[in-house]
Formats: structure tokens, C-alpha cells, sequence
């Protein structure tokens, strides 16, 4: 049983870890562009080196709290601002923007649980 805990860390931690390629792309930086972020080129690439370390301090069970309110601290505005379903006309797009919407609230939660509980067994924190 006590494996079961890296093993969630891990899987909700590479979601954060992997997209740091993502933050450094023109696309990604763009899209975040249009959707009204300011200072895009520098706040981009930011909060990928934020979700990133997050991420990796959650995977190893390093200060995963501390880990854990950085993901919150990325994942708040992000799901904030670029998910904005309200006020999209097209449907199937709001219906897409709502689905990452509650995903980005089921990950805050999940944040907010690793910051009250800690990282658990099977980690540098143990």
C-alpha cells in the first residue's frame, strides 16, 4: 500500500514536469498572448520553471507542501484566465474550456491535499 503513494505523486507530478517544453514554444506563448496575459514572453516561460519545480519537489517528496503551494500559485490564474468557458459563443469550444476548467479545480484540490497531508512515505520528506 505504501507504494500506491509515489506512484500518485508521480502520475499528478509529470503532467507539471512535462510541460515545461511547452512554456518555451511561440505557440504556447502566443495563445497566451490572445488570451490577454500580460508580459507573455516573460510570463510564459516563468510559470513553466514554476509548475516544473513544483512538480518535481511533489515527484521526489522533497518540501512537497512547499512544492505543492507552487503548483496552486500556477495553477490558479492559469485555469483563471486561459479557461475562461463563460464567455466563449461556440459551444463546442466553451464545452472543451469548461472540461479543462474542472480539471485545473480537480488538480487545485489535489494541491491543496498534498500541502495539508505532506508528501508521504516513499519520499525525501519521509
Amino acid at each position: 500500500m505504501r507504494a500506491m503513494v509515489p506512484i500518485g505523486r508521480a502520475l499528478f507530478a509529470l503532467l507539471f514536469i512535462t510541460s515545461i517544453i511547452g512554456h518555451f514554444s511561440s505557440s504556447t506563448i502566443a495563445y497566451a498572448t490572445a488570451h490577454g496575459v500580460p508580459l507573455a514572453t516573460l510570463v510564459v516561460p516563468l510559470t513553466g520553471i514554476v509548475a516544473f519545480l513544483g512538480g518535481a519537489m511533489v515527484l521526489i517528496g522533497y518540501r512537497a507542501r512547499f512544492g505543492a503551494f507552487l503548483l496552486f500559485v500556477f495553477l490558479v490564474p492559469v485555469t483563471i484566465v486561459m479557461h475562461r468557458f463563460w464567455g466563449i459563443p461556440d459551444p463546442t469550444v466553451a464545452a472543451m474550456q469548461q472540461a479543462a476548467f474542472m480539471k485545473n479545480l480537480a488538480l487545485i484540490g489535489t494541491t491543496l491535499l498534498i500541502m495539508f497531508y505532506g508528501s508521504g512515505p516513499v519520499s525525501l520528506d519521509d
